[in-house]
């Protein structure tokens, strides 16, 4: 699982252009969005679009089921591990 943690925070990195942010500076238990690592729902939407890309995943459920896969790097992981394609 930490490799797929790994992974996805190099991600976060790549497609967000987090150009100062290194994986170690993102805590895997830390939220992604508010006082965490400062994200917005534009961030949201083309880090989904990366994930989509990345695993072929598909983010079907409703509002509430999403914003709980894209709480933290670790229950990102954790969806992408039981739901990705490739």
């Amino acid at each position: 699982m930490q490799e797929l943690e790994l992974e996805i925070k190099q991600l976060i990195i790549e497609c967000l252009n987090l150009e100062d942010y290194k994986p170690a500076d993102i805590e895997s238990g830390a939220p992604l969005f508010g006082e965490g690592l400062g994200l917005d729902s534009i961030d949201a939407l083309e880090l989904g679009v990366a994930l989509q890309r990345k695993y072929g995943l598909s983010f079907s459920g409703g509002t509430k089921e999403n914003k709980e896969h894209f709480f933290s790097v670790e229950t990102l992981a954790k969806f992408v591990t039981a739901n990705k394609i490739k």
